[in-house]
């Protein structure tokens, strides 16, 4: 690509390093934004400054918060007594779009994959068994996690970590595709699901 302009040129290459956005996309939002009111750049570059400044995981479930603790987790209207397992934040917002969960959630990080030296002392695991020790109402952990050989590694080990615990163990139904990313899951499979768990089987 050629550009007529270095300042073009850097925006262009930054922006191009988001995930999903190419060269030519990113010319396009480059050129929008000089477009665009010099306020309207000001808003988004302040918010985005702040958003890497002030933002915070939640101690309890690791998930985003503007605080200590989220608002999923401070939320007394939700079920304390079921735990939701999930690899990363947007499995949060994409379960939590199905509106057929009311339980919590806990955010691993990621998931056992010793080809990328995963283990998982580098997952969020250990303070999972530190919540079902401290907080004795909780009776129900739900391993959704991607229908990949990762991710039934993952469920694999977490199970036979909680086995002491006398919980019901369960996992997502598998109307979610092998190998698909529950991310890219649409809403409605995604919440059936949900609604359908199975109980874990070891």
């Amino acid at each position: 690509m050629n550009f007529s302009s270095k300042l073009i040129e850097d925006a262009v290459g930054q922006i191009s390093k988001l995930p999903g956005i190419g060269k030519k996309s990113a010319l396009r939002l480059v050129l929008h934004l000089l477009k665009e009111e010099s306020e309207s750049t000001q808003l988004l570059c302040t918010s985005l400054l702040k958003l890497r400044a002030e933002i915070k995981y939640c101690r309890s479930c690791h998930n985003v918060s503007d605080s200590e603790l989220c608002s999923i987790c401070t939320n007394h209207n939700r079920d304390n007594s079921v735990i939701c397992v999930v690899e990363e934040i947007p499995d949060v917002m994409a379960i939590e779009n199905t509106n057929h969960y009311q339980g919590q959630y806990h955010v691993l990080g990621g998931v056992i994959s010793p080809i990328d030296g995963i283990g998982p002392s580098e997952l969020n695991i250990e303070s999972l068994i530190l919540r079902i020790q401290k907080e004795e109402s909780i009776k129900e952990i739900i391993l959704a996690l991607s229908a990949t050989m990762q991710g039934d590694t993952t469920a694999f080990y977490i199970s036979k970590k909680l086995k002491p615990y006398n919980l019901k163990i369960s996992t997502i139904a598998r109307g979610i595709a092998i190998g698909g990313e529950l991310e890219y899951t649409d809403e409605v499979t995604l919440g059936r699901s949900i609604a359908t768990r199975i109980e874990y089987q070891q």
